[in-house]
């Protein structure tokens, strides 16, 4: 207790000795101009820079900063992070010093910055300590103006809105603000325009990686008519980010397209010669493949699915699809002769409404004669010509020809069934082949909707992406 009371002893009265002084008069008086002396007239402020550089305590601190954006490090759409490294640049003006120029020999001098009073001026986005390497000085000025200039390795919060990607614009905020006092003590304003900002942030941008700087923009959070003592003054900065899409629409975009290409036009191989089944299932173990070895580019978020997401899944749906409907043709193709006809439901949904969408309406074909037919007629008219040749010897053999005849007639009409069977059964087999080839011009058409709608949604975003 003894020490801490002589402590107290000590601060009074150096209070009580230098606090006078700066009152009466803040000019400092050099002995001569160089900055040893400028130096030595400086050290009774060196003490001081535990409290707030101003005359009197109810005076606010109007600190000015800006800051210029020197590189984009890099963005985790998982973490929904942003890390970039800044030069910011704070100014303010300390009460306790200023001199005369020509009598301590400059205007300006840098000096130690733990020498002096420093705002606590931070990022409300900041989601790491800043590992940028500390900067030891800042530069004092003859008026009082205090100008520290520091680099800054942010790694804040933003809010990515992935959605579109790979042709996504981001707006990431960086909000500055005093930690610990408030309106009242420390006010934020803006150094510079936020124009000569972006426009010297784009010229001196040193990393050309994925993302491009559009533009910076600022503005000032309205607290008005709410007391300076119960709220943090605060300066806003948007940050606008466009994504450079050329490497994910090479690397992803294309080779997907042309494979959805090659298994579209796969539909113009015949399935009754050829088995399509076997292209179309290497062209989706492909497609697999790519995906597996692309994944890593592709973003990982739980927030929003991406568009090319769900443009990958309906590629894949679409192959397969298509390799079900090809196995449905061939089996049809090939057993349809087992089949029962086709449902009444089926023959006006398929063959009459969908048949004319597609541009294929029923056949009617005139029913072919059959091998069985042809033998059949063959054997009516030997008989005919038989039965007009021969002239009957008796009555004996007149009943033996009427007979033989009746046996002919009752073979003949099971022959005639029989005919009659099988061209029913072709016409139901053609009816389920008609059947299977108007499902497979529907979805050779879904294919052509869907990649032209694909590739107009892609190019109007690409070129909106780079318009803006």
């Amino acid at each position: 207790m003894g020490l801490l009371s002589s402590i107290k002893s000590t601060l009074i009265i150096s209070l009580s000795i230098f606090m006078p002084a700066f009152c009466s008069n803040y000019t400092i008086s050099c002995s001569q101009p160089t900055q040893p002396a400028l130096l030595e007239a400086l050290s009774p402020v060196f003490d001081l820079s535990d409290i707030r550089p101003v005359r009197n305590m109810s005076t606010c601190t109007n600190v000015t900063i800006f800051f210029t954006l020197y590189g984009i490090l890099g963005v985790d759409e998982k973490a929904q992070l942003l890390t970039a490294y800044i030069w910011l640049q704070c100014l303010w003006i300390n009460e306790f010093v200023s001199w005369d120029p020509v009598q301590c020999g400059t205007d300006m001098m840098a000096l130690p910055s733990s020498q002096f009073w420093i705002p606590d001026i931070v990022i409300n986005e900041f989601m790491e300590e800043n590992k940028a390497p500390p900067v030891p000085y800042l530069y004092l000025y003859s008026n009082g103006q205090v100008n520290l200039a520091i680099p800054v390795r942010v790694v804040s919060s933003c809010n990515l809105n992935i959605y579109t990607f790979p042709f996504d614009i981001q707006n990431c905020i960086y909000t500055f603000n005093s930690y610990l006092h408030y309106a009242s003590d420390i006010k934020i304003y803006l150094g510079r325009s936020a124009e000569l900002i972006t426009q010297i942030s784009q010229s001196v941008m040193a990393t050309m990686g994925e993302w491009e700087l559009l533009e910076i923009t600022a503005n000032k959070v309205n607290h008005d008519g709410e007391n300076e003592n119960l709220y943090y003054d605060e300066l806003e900065f948007q940050i606008r980010l466009k994504r450079r899409a050329t490497m994910y629409v090479v690397n992803l975009l294309l080779p997907s397209c042309f494979l959805i290409t090659v298994d579209l036009f796969s539909f113009l191989l015949p399935p009754q010669s050829v088995d399509r089944s076997a292209f179309k299932m290497t062209l989706i173990l492909g497609y697999t493949v790519f995906l597996l070895i692309m994944n890593d580019l592709l973003p990982v978020t739980g927030n929003t699915i991406p568009l090319i997401n769900v443009f990958f899944s309906l590629c894949l749906a679409l192959m397969v699809a298509s390799l079900l409907e090809t196995i449905l043709i061939t089996n049809l193709l090939c057993g349809s002769a087992d089949f029962s006809p086709v449902p009444h439901w089926m023959r006006v949904l398929v063959l009459q409404f969908l048949g004319v969408i597609v541009c294929m309406p029923r056949m009617n074909k005139k029913p072919r004669v059959s091998e069985i037919d042809l033998k059949t007629r063959t054997a009516v008219a030997a008989i005919e010509t038989y039965v007009g040749l021969q002239e009957p010897k008796g009555q004996s053999a007149e009943d033996l020809a009427v007979y033989e005849l009746k046996k002919l007639g009752k073979d003949l009409q099971a022959i005639r069934l029989k005919v009659d069977q099988e061209l029913k059964d072709s016409q139901s087999s053609e009816e389920w082949m008609q059947v299977g080839f108007i499902i497979d011009r529907l979805l050779f058409g879904l294919y052509i909707l869907f990649i032209s709608v694909s590739f107009i949604t892609i190019i109007i975003i690409w070129v909106n992406s780079y318009n803006k």
